[in-house]
Order: C-alpha cells, then structure tokens, then sequence
C-alpha cells in the first residue's frame, strides 16, 4: 500500500502529469501540414517560373541583335542597285527606282540579292533564329522574331517626309512571352547614310 501524504493523498497524483493530449497533437499535425504546404507551393512557383528571366535575356539579346543589324543598313531614297543611289537627294533623283517599305522583288535576309536597305527589313519575319547567313543558331529554335519599319514624325522631320523610319523588332520566346524594342533611323544627308 502507498504512504499518504500528510494531507491524505497519494504522491503520484499530487504531481501534475506533463505532455500532450490527443487533440493538442493532431491540431499541431494540422497547423504544420497548411504551413509546410504554403512554403512548398512558393518553392514550386519559384522553380517553375527559374526559367523565365533567362528566356528574357535571351529574347533581348534576339531583339537588340536584329535592331542593330536593320539600323546600320543604309537608308537612301534610291534601292540600292540604282545608279543614283549615291548622289539622290530625293526619290525623283532615282534612275529606276525609289526604296520602298519592305525588300524590292527577289531581295532577302540571306542570300542574293540581300537586303540592301533599312526599309527592306519591313514585314521581315523567323521562326527560329538564324543569323546573316541563314544558319540556325543553336538553342534559338523555339524563338521567333519579326520586323516592322514605318515612317513617323520626329521633331521637324514629318512622316509624309520618309526621312525618318521607325524599326520595331518583336521576339517571343517559347513560353509564349514577347518583348518589342523600338529604334528610330533617319536619314539625315542623301550620302551619309551609306
């Protein structure tokens, strides 16, 4: 038989019992499940979007490599081949024919006759990346890009003047996503340009 204590009850259940209830556990299970579950759900939006800035760069890079390419072309008021093409001050000055937006008959990107002007990379488009001499550039594949090239107003200079073209690439990645860079080229002395 157990001593009694001096106030007449037992020792063992004089002390209070410590730990956790059945309900107590499973509502820390419960809580710790929906925190686990938020943190987890963050990990994997973060891991699947990891990708996306690098698809970005990598359209930019596309974009400004394109602008850059149709800005440093010449940008006459005669096409290229004409025998003018150096001493026009305006399109009445061509001995065959003024350039227009968009590549003249049989001109492209790549091959002869090339691009020989700014303006003919109007309407210009790839689904996939290739460069300057039509070879596919590696892991480009799933890109696309596209060119516009329209007169417009800046400054003094009016739009109905052809004197200045804007160029605006367009690159969409994979994913889906687009990215457009604008460039402004004008045409600023008939010889300048060249």
């Amino acid at each position: 038989m157990y001593p009694l204590s001096t106030h007449g009850r037992h020792p063992v259940l004089t002390q209070r019992v410590r730990g956790l209830s059945l309900i107590e556990l499973v509502i820390f299970i419960a809580v710790v499940s929906a925190a686990l579950a938020g943190v987890l759900a963050v990990f994997i939006q973060s891991t699947s979007t990891s990708a996306d800035p690098m698809l970005r760069r990598q359209a930019l890079a596309v974009a400004e490599s394109l602008l850059e390419e149709v800005s440093l072309m010449p940008f006459t008021y005669c096409d290229g081949d004409d025998a003018n093409v150096t001493t026009a001050t305006s399109t009445a000055d061509c001995a065959s024919s003024a350039d227009a937006i968009g590549p003249e008959s049989g001109e492209n990107r790549f091959a002869t006759p090339q691009f020989d002007n700014a303006n003919d990379y109007g309407g210009y488009s790839m689904n996939g990346i290739v460069d300057i001499t039509n070879t596919a550039v590696a892991g480009l594949s799933g890109y696309s890009a596209s060119v516009a090239v329209t007169p417009v107003t800046l400054n003094t200079m009016t739009a109905a003047s052809g004197d200045v073209l804007r160029i605006s690439v367009t690159v969409t990645d994979p994913r889906g996503g687009t990215l457009t860079l604008d460039g402004y080229r004008t045409r600023h002395a008939p010889n300048a340009s060249l």
